[in-house]
């Protein structure tokens, strides 16, 4: 239950991303593929699932295959549990994403020291949360000391940088995700 590997996947977020990755409007690709710009857009909304035809030529026409774009699909769940002691849910030593997949939101928890002279800039908006301990955070010149409980937003394209000031600190950030364009519409051709 809530397990990535029992939910059909929804292949139409991968070719949305895919075609705007490419910066392609969904008539270049019906163009292409041969297929109709209503029946396109259906797909990528998932409100249409593309036979194995109609994707191979989808993929065609984003110049890569199907099963690239299947492998990156989502899975079709609306409920997901992450597990604390999940296997593979670790990025790195004191990081863990809370969030799988391609989603409009991404939730990562930090533990412990953090590299405290990299700068960070993100395109889009960011809450941080302290779950435990207390960390320093720089953001516009000024420095913010935050403990357990308080929150700092901060707005897309802010550089930043964070510290721990008490060990075993847990930092949690949740954000618009990075492939969705929140600060600034982009026009479409």
């Amino acid at each position: 239950m809530g397990d990535h590997k029992e939910q059909p996947l929804r292949v139409g977020a991968a070719v949305r991303r895919r075609r705007r990755a490419l910066d392609l409007t969904l008539a270049v690709v019906a163009e292409r593929s041969g297929l109709s710009v209503p029946f396109l857009s259906q797909i990528e909304n998932e409100r249409a699932r593309p036979s194995q035809t109609s994707l191979e030529k989808v993929a065609d026409a984003l110049r890569t295959t199907a099963v690239e774009l299947l492998a990156a699909a989502d899975p079709a769940c609306s409920v997901d549990v992450v597990r604390a002691g999940g296997a593979g849910n670790r990025a790195e030593a004191g990081a863990r994403s809370l969030v799988r997949g391609h989603h409009q939101m991404h939730a990562s928890e930090f533990t412990g020291d953090h590299d405290a002279g990299r700068e960070l800039q993100f395109r889009n908006d960011q809450l941080m949360y302290v779950a435990d301990g207390a960390v320093e955070i720089e953001a516009e010149g000024r420095a913010y000391r935050l403990g357990r409980g308080d929150t700092l937003y901060l707005t897309g394209g802010v550089r930043h940088r964070w510290r721990a000031t008490v060990p075993e600190t847990r930092l949690l950030v949740v954000a618009v995700a990075e492939h969705i364009e929140a600060v600034r519409d982009k026009p479409r051709r």
